[in-house]
C-alpha cells in the first residue's frame, strides 16, 4: 500500500503549554526538547500562532530560531540568545559542521544493518507541504541509516542526515520502502496507523559553542 499522493486533512492540536523544557541555557544559547505536534514557528493564521519560538520568548525575549524540526518530530533545537550566538552557529548548520542524530522506528525489516540514501529532493508543489525524490530536479540529500533493534514488522533506526532538506529523513525512508510510523504525509495507512504520533526524534545534537568555540554535545533519549 502506497502512501497517499495529496496530503491528508490537517488539524493543528499542539501540545499544552508547560515548563519550557530546558536542557541547557546560557548566556548565549538554549538547548530545548521539543514535543511532537508543536510547530517550531507560528504558521500564517491566528489558529497556527502557538509554537516554540512564541513559548520562548514568554520568557527569554531575544531568542532566536537558527534550525527548525518538523511540527510532528520531537528532539533536541538550539536558539540563539543574541546576535552573535545566531550568526556563530547559524553559519554552522549552513557549512554543515554540526551533527545531529535522530531516532526512528520504520515499517518492516531493513536487509542489511547500515546503509545510505544518497536521493536528490525538492518540492512537491502541487501537493505541498510535500516533498519528493527528484533524480532530474532535485537537490542533493543524503541521510546515513544504522538499525538498532528488529522486529517482526519494524525496526528502530539512528538517522544521520549529512543535508538539512526539508522533510529528508521521511521522504527517503518512504523512497526506501521503510516509512517511519505515524507518518501522517509520507506513510501508508497500515504505518500510520502503527502509531499516534510521528516515531521520530532528534536524539543528538553537536556544535561548537559560539563563545569560545569549544564543542558541546546534547542528548534526548527518544520518548517512544
Amino acid at each position: 500500500m502506497s502512501a497517499p499522493d495529496k496530503p491528508r486533512p490537517f488539524t493543528y492540536a499542539p501540545p499544552p503549554a508547560g515548563p519550557l523544557p530546558i536542557v541547557h541555557a546560557d548566556d548565549h544559547i538554549l538547548v530545548l526538547d521539543k514535543s511532537a505536534g508543536l510547530l517550531t514557528v507560528a504558521g500564517n493564521t491566528p489558529e497556527l500562532a502557538d509554537c516554540l519560538e512564541a513559548r520562548v520568548r514568554a520568557q527569554f525575549p531575544t531568542a532566536t530560531m537558527i534550525h527548525r524540526l518538523d511540527m510532528d518530530t520531537s528532539g533536541l533545537i538550539v536558539l540563539a540568545l543574541n546576535a552573535r550566538a545566531h550568526a556563530h552557529i547559524g553559519k554552522q548548520f549552513e557549512k554543515r559542521l554540526t551533527r545531529k542524530a535522530y531516532i526512528a522506528i520504520v515499517q518492516g525489516q531493513m536487509a542489511q544493518a547500515t546503509g545510505r540514501i544518497d536521493q536528490p529532493m525538492k518540492s512537491d508543489w502541487p501537493n505541498r507541504p510535500k516533498q519528493h525524490v527528484d533524480p532530474v530536479d532535485g537537490r542533493t540529500a543524503i541521510t546515513d541509516w544504522q538499525v538498532l533493534e528488529t522486529a517482526a514488522d519494524h525496526s528502530r533506526l539512528r538517522l544521520t542526515p549529512l543535508t538539512g532538506r526539508t522533510h529528508q529523513l521521511r521522504v527517503h525512508l518512504a523512497w526506501l520502502g521503510h516509512p517511519i510510523l505515524g507518518d501522517n504525509l509520507y506513510a501508508p495507512e497500515d504505518a500510520l496507523a502503527a502509531s499516534d504520533r510521528l516515531c521520530l526524534h532528534a536524539e543528538t545534537l553537536e556544535f561548537r559553542h559560539p563563545d569560545g568555540g569549544a564543542p558541546v554535545r546534547f542528548e534526548s533519549p527518544a520518548p517512544f
